[in-house]
């Protein structure tokens, strides 16, 4: 089995920075956040980028 960690969901993205699902949407509107990919019509984060965006924003 491969080691590949699942892409997020929005919903998922919300739990881990603790922010309401809609908060990410409006970042979205703005640039802001951690950077989102289109899975067909879905939105989908990498977690290992959703990481180094936040450990990156923290230094900010």
């Amino acid at each position: 089995m491969s080691n590949v960690e699942p892409l997020w969901t929005v919903e998922d993205l919300s739990v881990f920075l603790g922010v309401p699902v809609h908060t990410i949407r409006g970042w979205r509107t703005k640039n802001y956040g951690p950077p989102a990919r289109r899975v067909g019509k879905h939105l989908r984060w990498d977690p290992a980028k959703v990481r180094e965006w936040f450990n990156s924003a923290e230094a900010a």
